[in-house]
């Protein structure tokens, strides 16, 4: 797992929900991509309207005759990790929007990579989360 502290880049790949790569969902693609290249996380987003380059608008609204919502796939490590993972997204978005923004994380750990800070004796509940 990856620590990460400090600036890094977000990486944000917006597609559609029903876009494809091999019969497979794209965003979950290019997630199992990321984990495969080592990347420190991935998380997909639904969105609940939107509209790209074809200025179709995409809803979820009941009556809608769209059903084609937007998906933000955002990753976020070092720039240089990130951008060696650039050439694979050039393989699977042939349409979308890809964008890279400068950030600061605060704090990054992996759930059993994180230090205990005290000689607290710690049982984890049911989700798997460490407790006093």
């Amino acid at each position: 797992m990856t620590r990460l502290t400090g600036r890094a880049l977000r990486l944000t790949v917006l597609v559609g929900e029903h876009d494809t790569w091999h019969h497979r969902p794209l965003y979950s693609e290019i997630v199992h991509r990321a984990h495969t290249a080592g990347l420190a996380g991935a998380s997909v987003f639904r969105g609940i309207e939107g509209f790209g380059a074809s200025s179709v608008i995409h809803t979820s609204r009941l009556l809608s005759l769209s059903e084609d919502l937007p998906v933000a796939i955002v990753i976020v490590d070092t720039e240089e990790r990130v951008r060696a993972f650039l050439p694979q997204l050039d393989e699977l978005v042939t349409e979308g929007l890809v964008t890279l923004d400068d950030c600061e994380v605060i704090r990054y750990a992996g759930r059993d990579d994180a230090p205990d800070t005290d000689d607290t004796p710690r049982t984890s509940d049911t989700k798997g989360k460490k407790s006093p």
